[in-house]
């Protein structure tokens, strides 16, 4: 395959600026795409070059990142007025290749489909505390019933003594990562103009009642936050699958999209603390404690926020390929 930018049909390029526009870990968008032909087809696969070694060795952030990037597809093509044909990993010996994309018949867009391919460039994702305005009941409702719609448990964790034991995984976790040079300096590698904006990220990482991320390296200045803002933490949920397989990852990476586009199209924000669920004891511990046997893919904060920073994304000339041409 060979980048042929020139040579897209006009559905995949639409595709794919829809495609880069989803969440990753650290901004690290570890996808690219392939077109097979012009418009015959979308191709999402894992970078294995984008992954983080030490945050993700086992690649699963990575796959949900993907995953979360095929649901954009999935709207993209029903914004263009067609049912999306999706396969889940195609080519069983090529566990890179995660999902191809098809226009199949042709049907107009839903008023929460239209909401949602609205929202692609607004959702942005926030750390730091949340305004003191609570997310209301009727929209986490409807989050629950989206996160279902896609084979994932939205589970909001609102019982005290439930919250704080998962406030403690949490903190286990990122006290683990603050504690290792190599992990602390890959997640500072993406601060800047091509991954995670410093100005997102001059909160204290422990001025909520979650950890945050230590990206700018604040808790070696100041061990205890100059302020913290347990009120404003926002409402914590945890997405889950009933199993742990790689069509797990990416139906949480949709699930996932689902929830945080059709929140931001209500004006509600996320952030992400998933460092208990990439140290292996603590996310067993997590299954157990907080899960309920189910398996633990992502942890979320939701709330309002004044504040939002843009992440960059690579375009359509940096992602997307041409499966029928020979490599230059």
């Amino acid at each position: 395959m060979s980048l042929a930018y020139e040579q897209h049909g006009r559905a995949a390029l639409h595709l794919a600026h829809a495609a880069s526009l989803a969440p990753s870990p650290h901004n690290s968008q570890p996808w690219f795409f392939a077109e097979e032909g012009h418009d015959h087809g979308f191709e999402i696969h894992a970078d294995r070059e984008r992954r983080l070694a030490l945050t993700d060795p086992g690649g699963r952030e990575a796959v949900i990142a993907c995953g979360a990037a095929l649901f954009n597809a999935r709207i993209a093509v029903r914004n263009l007025g067609f049912r999306p044909a999706v396969d889940l990993l195609p080519e069983s010996g090529n566990p890179a290749y995660l999902a191809r994309v098809a226009f199949a018949a042709h049907a107009p867009v839903t008023y929460d489909e239209a909401l949602m391919a609205g929202s692609m460039a607004h959702r942005h994702t926030h750390r730091g505390p949340f305004t003191a305005e609570p997310v209301p009941e009727e929209l986490l409702d409807d989050l629950r019933e989206h996160a279902r719609a896609e084979g994932a448990v939205f589970q909001v964790v609102d019982d005290s003594d439930q919250l704080d034991q998962l406030a403690d995984l949490v903190r286990t976790a990122e006290d683990v990562h603050r504690a290792d040079r190599g992990h602390a300096a890959e997640i500072a590698g993406f601060v800047g103009p091509a991954g995670v904006p410093a100005e997102g990220c001059l909160y204290h990482p422990d001025c909520v009642l979650l950890a945050g991320r230590d990206y700018l390296g604040l808790v070696r200045q100041f061990a205890v936050p100059p302020q913290r803002w347990v009120s404003r933490t926002g409402t914590v949920v945890v997405l889950a699958t009933p199993y742990d397989t790689r069509a797990d990852w990416l139906r949480a990476g949709q699930a996932l999209q689902r929830v945080l586009l059709y929140a931001a199209a209500h004006g509600v924000r996320a952030a992400f603390h998933t460092q208990p669920l990439e140290v292996p004891a603590v996310r067993g511990e997590f299954r157990t404690r907080i899960a309920f046997g189910r398996f633990p893919q992502l942890v979320l904060r939701l709330g309002h926020t004044n504040q939002t920073w843009a992440t960059p994304r690579r375009g359509p000339a940096e992602t997307l390929l041409r499966s029928d041409l020979p490599v230059r």
